[in-house]
């Protein structure tokens, strides 16, 4: 009894669902079939005498030996059906989409989580052998670097009332495209046109921006001539081919591209052709839902993947729906996703397309984001900034004119940074003195302030504690930890930071005299104010 598989009830025994009905049949989980057509009742008693019939979805969730459901009605039931299996306590395998919008969908991962439920999407496509080695083969470098993919899903029929083409062919090569790149696109755009029905499109044409600098396009349709089922991709190094309904399912070409006096000129090789298992991919999808019933393991087109599609979809419709213009599904997507550089989201600013500038965002002219940086909401920087690669600047972070932050510093929201500031390689910041994990500081008063004034340098994995001042002009020695207020001037070193001195506005050590012997300036210390001869402070 412990081998048994977990009883099933599919629900919906119409065009997919028949397919679900033989499969789980085969894996010998099939207890129950539900179609609210109870002419079907006949058909299904005979073909499958082991497995009750039912019309009613309520008597069904009742069921203590059900165990799993498996929803392939239309998918504007999706939500409501999988929503109340969730709620009995029932382990869900739903049709694609998960839902018909982002909230529904959210609601349904929200409630899986929270009742400890199974949830899975049917995005089989994810389950073809093919593409199961295909993920392998770009995982392992085979293809080189991914440069392009576009995938054509074409047929004649079946047509649809209650969706259009889009959600109805397109979310299989947008889930295995998404986890191919191993990211979601920043932008999209989808354009396309209803020939038989007003209000619902037959055929769209969708393209998917990604932060890489990656490009994809999706063609979808059920006016097509023939059927084509084709994923292409193309590498650096090798370009693969998968078409399902072809008898080689994958093939590998060595096509190069050589530079001869500047111009590209295609060398072409000859098709590999990569042996896969004959597994029906429906048949693994159904294996896989009774494995994560039986082992409670999240499904590979669990929660994530199926929210992840649903909200590429629901941005492709706003797109479809706008005549074709582009959504940006990542704030600050605007930067240039699409051509690689930067669009004129900011006057004369440069960001590398590999950053994230979120919306409320101030940039002054003439700043640079370099590479994996990061700019949060409410966020004001100066001009001529220079942000070195890997860069956090939390919420609300105020910044002058011409600082310069080197690689790998995050400056926390309560962290104010004057102009012409320098902070080394690595250097940190804190905004509490005190976290802890389980009672968390709210954002804004419950951060300490930390100040760094004009001038002020601060050395390479020097620490500085929140809530303290670094005065103008200040020089940080690297790896000094500063635990409270620094005069103007000063020079601090060491763990914990103590004066060793006084600088010059250069930078430079100044002598017993407090003259710079780099630029000639001249200080005077008097009655604890340390400051510039002859210079109004």
């Amino acid at each position: 009894m412990e081998n048994k598989a977990p009883q099933v009830a599919v629900i919906g025994g119409g065009y997919w669902g028949k397919n679900l009905i033989r499969n789980f049949s085969e894996l010998g989980a099939l207890a129950l079939i539900c179609d609210n057509d109870p002419l079907k009742k006949e058909a299904y008693s005979k073909g499958y005498p082991d497995a009750f019939f039912s019309t009613d979805y309520g008597t069904v969730l009742e069921n203590d030996q059900i165990k799993g459901v498996v929803i392939a009605t239309p998918a504007v039931e999706h939500y409501q059906m999988a929503k109340a299996a969730l709620e009995k306590g029932k382990d869900v395998l739903v049709e694609k989409p998960l839902a018909l919008t982002v909230k529904q969908g959210g609601e349904l991962v929200d409630l899986a989580e929270d009742k400890k439920r199974v949830l899975m999407v049917g995005h089989v496509l994810e389950y073809h052998p093919a593409v199961e080695k295909l993920k392998s083969l770009v995982k392992e470098g085979a293809l080189g670097k991914i440069r392009y993919i576009y995938s054509n899903r074409l047929n004649l029929g079946k047509f649809r009332t209650e969706e259009n083409i889009l959600w109805s062919f397109a979310p299989h090569d947008i889930s295995v495209i998404i986890n191919l790149l191993g990211m979601m696109p920043g932008a999209l755009d989808s354009s396309g046109g209803s020939y038989l029905n007003s209000e619902i499109a037959d055929v769209t044409m969708s393209n998917m921006f990604f932060k890489s600098g990656v490009r994809a396009h999706i063609f979808v349709s059920w006016l097509h001539p023939f059927k084509e089922q084709k994923l292409v991709v193309v590498g650096s190094e090798k370009m693969a081919v998968f078409n399902d309904v072809a008898d080689d399912k994958l093939l590998l070409y060595s096509h190069k591209v050589s530079w001869v006096n500047q111009c590209p000129v295609a060398n072409k090789g000859e098709a590999v052709k990569v042996e896969v298992a004959g597994t029906e991919p429906l048949k693994g999808e159904c294996a896989h839902f009774l494995e994560c019933i039986k082992k409670r393991a999240v499904p590979r087109t669990g929660p994530e993947n199926a929210l992840n599609v649903l909200k590429v979809l629901s941005a492709m419709q706003k797109s479809l729906e706008a005549s074709g213009e582009k959504i940006y599904l990542v704030e600050g997507a605007e930067k240039g996703l699409a051509t690689g550089g930067a669009e004129k989201r900011f006057e004369d600013v440069f960001i590398h397309p590999s950053s994230i500038v979120e919306s409320g965002v101030r940039l002054g002219r003439g700043t640079k984001i370099w590479h994996f940086s990061h700019v949060s909401p409410g966020a004001d920087l100066g001009e001529k900034c220079n942000l070195g690669q890997n860069v956090f600047i939390g919420k609300n972070v105020k910044i002058g004119t011409n600082v310069r932050i080197q690689n790998n510093v995050s400056v926390f929201e309560g962290v104010t940074l004057e102009d012409d500031v320098f902070c080394g390689p690595s250097m940190v910041f804190t905004n509490v003195n005190r976290p802890r994990s389980k009672y968390p500081k709210k954002s804004g008063a419950g951060y300490d302030k930390t100040r760094v004034k004009r001038g002020a340098t601060i050395g390479a994995n020097a620490v500085i504690r929140c809530g303290t001042t670094i005065g103008e002009h200040a020089f940080i020695g690297a790896g000094a930890v500063v635990t409270g207020d620094v005069p103007d001037y000063s020079l601090m070193v060491g763990v914990p930071a103590r004066q060793a001195g006084w600088v010059c506005e250069c930078g430079q050590r100044l002598d017993e005299d407090f003259k710079c012997g780099e630029c000639g300036r001249l200080y005077t210390c008097s009655e604890g104010i340390f400051k510039e001869k002859n210079k109004q402070k």
